[in-house]
């Protein structure tokens, strides 16, 4: 009996590891309905970039991260259709079931994520995520990845509309600033290894940059804060999966 099990364990074990997400993964959440892309993991600098002139004082001192288990991110910012699939509700400004949601307070982004089996990214994963393998201040041409102020004519955009950067992830500058789910700290904390940062503090991390924000805070280390309960139609959010979920 024991030599026929052998077999089937060995054949059940490769069919695991041949179903192990890779680079380039997408798969859709049936709760929401929205598409998400796989990230592995890895290392990055946390920080300014080399030769960024724009950077602020929170943006450095810069750290090596690494983060050892990839994730599942939203291959956009979150729509106000997914958004009424689980709020039943919509708070945006502008309304539109393709543009981002907006004027949605931390702890709803929270239960959003939950209710579709994720979480809020960290700020490391956001950022990690955000720059896909890139070094320098934004992973491409502003204009060509980003709606800001400059040619979003003040409003938001359908997302997905301007190009994805090298892990198929749209908007992750620009259109609206996204929620972490990481407490804001003017220095990042020593952990360099899957960091969590700080258990409590007042203001909630905010990365991205908006539609009405001027190029400099257009950035992939660009750090802005805000506390949990405000909200503001420049603000939105997408969702992180572990492995295994959804």
């Amino acid at each position: 009996m024991l030599k026929r099990a052998l077999p089937a364990l060995a054949c059940f074990a490769f069919a695991a590891a041949a179903q192990s997400p890779k680079p380039g993964d997408v798969k859709t959440n049936p709760k929401d309905g929205l598409k998400y892309v796989w990230i592995p993991g890895g290392k990055f600098t946390q920080g300014c970039s080399p030769g960024d002139k724009e950077c602020y004082l929170d943006e450095f001192p810069t750290r090596d991260i690494t983060l050892t288990r990839g994730f599942w991110l939203g291959q956009t910012e979150v729509t106000q259709a997914a958004y009424q699939k689980i709020a039943k509700d919509n708070p945006s400004v502008f309304d539109g079931p393709d543009l981002p949601v907006d004027m949605v307070e931390w702890e709803d982004a929270d239960y959003y994520c939950r209710e579709v089996g994720g979480r809020l990214p960290t700020e490391e994963e956001w950022e990690y995520a955000a720059r896909a393998g890139t070094k320098g201040s934004r992973y491409g041409n502003l204009d060509e990845i980003a709606w800001y102020w400059k040619n979003s004519n003040f409003t938001t955009h359908p997302v997905g509309k301007k190009k994805p950067n090298a892990f198929g992830l749209y908007d992750m500058l620009g259109n609206v600033v996204e929620w972490t789910y990481s407490w804001y700290t003017v220095q990042h904390s020593q952990e360099n290894i899957n960091p969590k940062g700080p258990s409590v503090a007042e203001f909630k991390s905010l990365r991205g940059g908006g539609w009405w924000d001027d190029p400099d805070l257009v950035r992939a280390s660009y750090r802005s804060r805000i506390e949990p309960g405000d909200t503001d139609y420049n603000i939105g959010f997408r969702c992180a999966l572990d492995q295994g979920q959804q």
